[in-house]
């Protein structure tokens, strides 16, 4: 069985976190899976798929530019972006900063830090066709749009707060909340996405 190699975007935001609750979500799966941080395009390499954190928008988008990451990030075909991993995502961001810009991989449009400022961040229970869990908003942007082929798995209320895309053998999966920080539902649920996806 081959085994799934997973990177974690290592500039900021829950890196350890999501390095854990992936781990994790493979064992409980019995899924080989080798979860690693990513830091340089080197890293980028042989990645089956990437997990992006939150963290800030912007300083994520200049450090992937430094390191030269963007174009070879849109080339991989499995991709969780979780807060402003969710913006990195987005084809869409409304109230961006000058010059921003995002991988535009997938058919969401989203406003940034629309749920308010850190000291704003709040928890609410959410339910999922994966169970009821409680979701966690950190600076957290709002989900306004979702493309004819992307599926909602989630909202707080009426507002979409998880989705996911699968265009051709590419598969994307986007949270506007943490899901690292309680549970590791979410990720199990990328490392199935992925095996779908890759066929394996």
């Amino acid at each position: 069985m081959k085994t799934i190699t997973v990177g974690v975007l290592a500039f900021q935001g829950d890196v350890e976190e999501h390095i854990r609750a992936t781990e994790k979500a493979a064992a409980r799966l019995k899924r080989a899976a080798a979860v690693r941080a990513v830091r340089t395009r080197e890293d980028l390499r042989a990645l089956d798929a990437l997990i992006i954190p939150g963290g800030e928008s912007t300083t994520l988008q200049k450090l992937c530019e430094r390191e030269g990451m963007l174009a070879d990030m849109k080339k991989i075909k499995n991709i969780f972006g979780t807060c402003a991993g969710a913006i990195l995502l987005s084809k869409t961001v409304h109230h961006k900063t000058k010059g921003q810009k995002t991988l535009a991989l997938m058919d969401i449009e989203v406003d940034r830090n629309a749920y308010g400022k850190q000291n704003e961040s709040f928890e609410e229970n959410i339910n999922t066709p994966l169970g009821a869990m409680n979701a966690i908003f950190i600076r957290a942007p709002r989900i306004t749009r979702v493309g004819t082929s992307v599926k909602v798995l989630a909202r707080n209320g009426s507002e979409v707060v998880a989705c996911e895309e699968r265009a051709g053998n590419a598969y994307y999966l986007a949270l506007a909340f943490h899901p690292e920080l309680t549970s590791t539902v979410f990720h199990e649920y990328f490392l199935r996405g992925i095996q779908e996806a890759i066929k394996l």
